[in-house]
């Protein structure tokens, strides 16, 4: 599932959308302030960034302008008690992709992170099923069918199949695989990567031990080689 990071200094707030988020199945990253939550958005590249503006240190304008400078992919969504008309063109006019103002509905921010990451999916050609060799990967039914017959997939093994299709024609890290897709908090070790990306390549390669699509890039990690 996508990462979504949260920029709050309100641990009460920061706290219920990290449930509630992490209910819905995202891997949720928080930072308590600006340089904190600038850092981590640096360091993880999230799906969504979760942004409060009244923050300490780094304010959320800055931290948006900064972001997008650098990453034009992210979606931004931003919280804030400042609810004037101006305030809202100045954090769009900056990178945002959407504003909610203090006091908010957990359901509205639950709702507007849906469809701002669909319409992310979207742009980025996850809205239809993706087809590579023998396998066709349904990314909103999160379905995984082989010459048209549906494999069962666990949660991490799907992930990680989008992660290499995401990134394809990039060699990705095991520590980079490790952290977008079980998390920073997950104290495993690079055998579990190659353990998984295995497990992947019995399902769609025609020859598991000569992969034509998910493959080794020694000393390194992986590549996922598909159009």
């Amino acid at each position: 599932m996508e990462t979504i990071l949260i920029v709050e200094d309100d641990p009460a707030i920061r706290l219920g959308l990290e449930k509630n988020l992490a209910y819905e199945g995202f891997t949720v990253l928080t930072a308590p302030d600006g340089e904190t939550g600038l850092e981590l958005a640096f360091e993880s590249r999230p799906d969504l960034i979760v942004l409060d503006l009244m923050l300490p240190g780094l304010n959320g304008y800055e931290i948006c302008r900064s972001v997008r400078k650098h990453d034009s992919a992210v979606a931004i969504l931003i919280l804030s008690a400042k609810g004037m008309e101006s305030d809202k063109v100045l954090g769009l006019d900056v990178g945002a992709d959407d504003y909610v103002s203090k006091p908010f509905s957990v359901k509205e921010v639950l709702a507007r992170v849906r469809a701002l990451l669909r319409k992310k999916r979207a742009l980025e050609g996850e809205a239809e099923p993706y087809t590579f060799g023998r396998a066709e990967l349904d990314f909103e039914g999160r379905t995984l069918r082989i010459d048209g017959a549906l494999v069962e997939t666990s949660k991490k093994e799907f992930e990680l199949l989008r992660l290499l299709i995401r990134n394809r024609g990039r060699v990705l890290a095991r520590d980079q695989i490790l952290n977008r897709v079980w998390g920073y908090d997950y104290y495993g070790t690079p055998r579990t990567i190659d353990n998984f990306i295995q497990k992947l390549r019995e399902k769609v390669e025609r020859d598991a031990a000569h992969p034509e699509f998910i493959r080794t890039v020694r000393g390194v990690g992986y590549l996922f080689d598909a159009p």
